[in-house]
């Protein structure tokens, strides 16, 4: 055993040493993202090294992908000028893989001749065999909520804060790294902080102080991974603990940011139109907050298979599997290729194993659509029966972008509906359920819901934005002590009623949400933004009082995405 274990590590050092690709990652949620969206789009191709559904996008196909529009700029796609400025904003925040590794924008004046040399950097060193930048994290903002309960109204002020520090580098073109960690105090709005209490558990956090007589929310945001070429230029793997999104929308059936980062290891195959990522991950089931304690862990292995099958359209095959071995993992779902359901037969045990079928099309230059299938369990004699077992737990997700809409430049509008039946997510236990750290991992409603949102961009110049959302969706709601399938944290043994399941089950409810932000960009990398958020809440038959919030804020933040409140 001790021979094939350094026989094994000396191949792995020997194809190690002989890596000349790796690569760090934009952080979800960045602005980027939308960009690269819209040039893909409008370009008409799909590109073969962004793979934009299977985020987080690396910084080098970034920067290729934009270096690549400016070369081919009245070929394929006539650039706005907003839209060159964002481009070369974009390559400069990356600019260490610009053609030359130089590419980030020289400052006009540097603080005591060491200290933002670039703009996008306070502190860089790139040389040939290393690469380092290290920037702040700040953000401040302050909230005036008018919350109305039954036709009561009360008024409150809330502030969030965040200080911390963000670094990545590479070294000698072997390896790359990023870290980020900020300490941050949130006093949240009504309904979230709602959520808070309802769940114990801050949305995108982990481990969180919260006094029973407080406001305030304080916990630790930490990131950071290490990635390295297994095979040359078409294998990747990436060891550490932060966030994963797979899709193309607002919006995520298969896995989203919305939960904790968790500790993972991540393989990227990328190879002729073909992109295939595994990822295992160690996770949190749920738990009751207490004392201090060392908390239990179970296991997540994802596959996801991107595939462009044409220039206009890409496929995806998803699939994930959820397990708990008294803290110790599987070893048969390290298989990278086998479907899960076979191993789990093999084990002899129900694990919570689920499936996914992804689409995005460009269907015009300009205009995309995208959508989503998730399959928890099902059996086709009941799905195409009209009994409506309760059994038949999927997920419907159809959406659609247009960019540049009505002729109007930099006008992006985005439609999307999500419909998640009741009981998916949730497993016969409560290790097992599609969760982490009481979060759900998937979409932030959970199950046993129709939502539909739309969110137009609007860019009038270089340094503002405008973004406006408007999203209403019905839920159920499980009363009396009866299990209708829209808390995904209560075992599916409980059900309700084996048959007549209705999308909607049980006793419902209704949420309108609108808000607008307005965005100014000061210097690159820091914002001011201002906005509001209306939403109004309530339920059929009277059963709680209807719940109405305003929220007005404003904040500035340094190398940091947007903290929304408008998610749910």
């Amino acid at each position: 055993m001790t021979k094939k274990m350094l026989f094994t590590l000396a191949v792995s050092l020997e194809l190690y040493s002989n890596a000349h690709a790796q690569n760090t990652y934009l952080q979800l949620g960045e602005d980027e993202y939308h960009l690269l969206d819209r040039l893909e789009t409008k370009s008409g191709i799909l590109s073969d090294d962004l793979f934009l559904s299977g985020g987080p996008v690396s910084r080098k196909a970034e920067v290729h992908f934009f270096e690549s529009i400016l070369n081919n700029e009245g070929s394929k796609i006539l650039l706005p000028k907003i839209d060159r400025y964002n481009i070369e904003q974009g390559i400069s925040i990356s600019g260490e893989w610009a053609k030359g590794g130089q590419g980030a924008i020289a400052s006009k004046k540097y603080w005591f001749n060491t200290f933002y040399k670039t703009q996008a950097d306070f502190f860089s060193i790139n040389t040939k065999d290393f690469f380092l930048s290290v920037n702040p994290v700040i953000s401040a903002q302050v909230m005036q909520e008018q919350v109305s309960i039954g036709g009561v109204s009360n008024t409150q002020s809330l502030f969030s804060s965040s200080r911390g520090a963000e670094i990545r580098g590479r070294i000698a073109s072997r390896i790359g790294f990023y870290t980020y960690l900020t300490d941050n105090q949130e006093q949240a709005n009504s309904y979230i902080a709602e959520w808070i209490e309802n769940h114990q558990a801050v949305p995108g956090a982990d481990y969180y102080q919260h006094e029973p007589d407080s406001k305030t929310y304080d916990y630790i945001q930490a990131r950071g991974y290490v990635d390295f070429a297994i095979v040359k230029k078409y294998v990747t793997a990436t060891m550490g603990y932060d966030k994963q999104f797979i899709g193309d929308g607002v919006r995520s059936l298969f896995m989203s940011d919305f939960a904790a980062s968790s500790t993972f290891v991540k393989l990227n195959t990328k190879i002729w139109k073909l992109n295939y990522q595994n990822i295992y991950s160690e996770i949190t089931p749920q738990y009751v907050r207490g004392a201090d304690q060392q908390l239990p862990v179970k296991y997540s292995t994802t596959h996801y298979l991107s595939i462009n099958a044409t220039k206009w359209l890409n496929v995806g095959l998803f699939e994930n599997v959820i397990f708990a071995r008294g803290d110790h993992y599987s070893f048969g779902y390290l298989n990278p290729i086998i479907f899960f359901r076979a191993i789990e037969r093999g084990y002899g045990s129900p694990d919570n194993v689920n499936l996914g079928f992804s689409a995005k099309a460009i269907v015009a230059k300009g205009f995309q659509i995208y959508g989503q299938l998730f399959l928890d369990e099902f059996k086709s004699k009941e799905l195409f029966g009209s009994n409506k077992w309760w059994g038949n737990k999927y997920g419907v997700q159809l959406g659609a972008k247009y960019f540049d809409a009505f002729g109007i430049k930099n006008l992006d509008l985005q439609g999307e509906l999500n419909m998640v039946r009741p009981y998916a997510y949730s497993h016969s236990d409560s290790v097992t359920n599609y969760s982490h750290y009481n979060q759900p991992i998937a979409h932030p409603l959970g199950s046993g819901f129709v939502e539909m949102i739309g969110i137009a961009n609007y860019r009038p110049a270089k340094k503002l934005l405008f973004t406006g959302k408007l999203m209403y969706y019905k839920r159920g709601v499980d009363t009396g002590g009866l299990n209708y399938g829209n808390d995904i944290f209560r075992s599916y043994n409980s059900v309700a009623n084996q048959y007549g399941v209705k999308m909607i089950n049980g006793l419902s409810s209704t949420c309108m949400l609108m808000s607008l932000n307005g965005t100014y960009k000061i210097a690159e990398r820091l914002f001011f933004d201002l906005g509001f958020i209306y939403r109004d809440y309530k339920y059929d038959n009277n059963y709680k009082p209807e719940q109405k919030s305003l929220s007005i804020y404003g904040g500035i933040r340094l190398n940091i995405a947007r903290r929304a409140y408008d998610f749910m």
